[in-house]
């Protein structure tokens, strides 16, 4: 019974990982869906389906998923160089201060909390890791033995999780319609994940104009429920 909780363990992290009730403040942002929303972009559960898919197909396959793998490989061979690097790479492809301060002050947050848990060397590197959100999931994903795979899904699971929630309050959907669009774009995951294990350096990148333009925009939108 020992070894197998013991085996079970990563897996138990990873869910502690990705807990919505992580008090890193992602709840607080929207990454520019209340502007998109304000502006009749996103009406509805078809709209935001729409939104977050072509979000999930571009931006997290060819940006966010690569990088996070690099990222946890780094901090699996203790090699800070190279996540300062794969860290920077990340940050460029922010297209807003809005995105790239969102990056910040998560990974601040996540960094108190590493050294909060106690993890392997994490006040050595919290400099790094305070940089980016990204970087401190890599890191303690690298420490608690999290398979990079895994650790993309959930990864991946809790950036869509979030935005279907703040959808729920910001269209407005109801639960339900918002669990069906959540069960539906999880299905994407997996072959996400699948494509960005296999992206080779050079084509580490992606661009989404309506997404810059959204969280641009949402810096002086007039209301506002979320940071970004």
């Amino acid at each position: 019974m020992a070894t197998s909780i013991e085996g079970d363990l990563p897996l138990l992290r990873l869910i502690h990982l990705v807990s919505p009730s992580l008090p890193v403040g992602g709840f607080t942002y929207s990454q520019g869906l209340e502007w998109a929303v304000e502006a009749g972009w996103v009406r509805g559960a078809e709209d935001l389906e729409a939104w977050l898919a072509d979000q999930i197909e571009t931006g997290v396959v060819y940006l966010d998923l690569p990088l996070l793998v690099r990222m946890q490989a780094a901090a699996a061979e203790r090699d800070q160089a190279a996540m300062a690097g794969w860290i920077d790479w990340l940050l460029a492809g922010r297209e807003t201060a809005e995105l790239r301060r969102e990056e910040g002050d998560r990974g601040r947050a996540l960094a108190d909390l590493l050294v909060a848990w106690g993890l392997d060397q994490a006040l050595t590197w919290k400099p790094q890791l305070a940089r980016s959100q990204a970087a401190g999931f890599a890191y303690a994903a690298a420490v608690w033995r999290i398979g990079p795979t895994a650790a993309a899904a959930g990864y991946a699971w809790a950036w869509l999780e979030n935005l279907v929630l703040a959808a729920v309050k910001l269209v407005p959907l109801g639960q339900t319609q918002g669990q069906q669009v959540l069960a539906r774009l999880a299905a994407l995951v997996p072959g996400a994940v699948e494509t960005a294990m296999a992206i080779p350096d050079d084509e580490i990148g992606a661009s989404l104009p309506a997404l810059a333009i959204a969280s641009s925009a949402h810096e002086t939108q007039y209301t506002r429920l979320f940071r970004s």
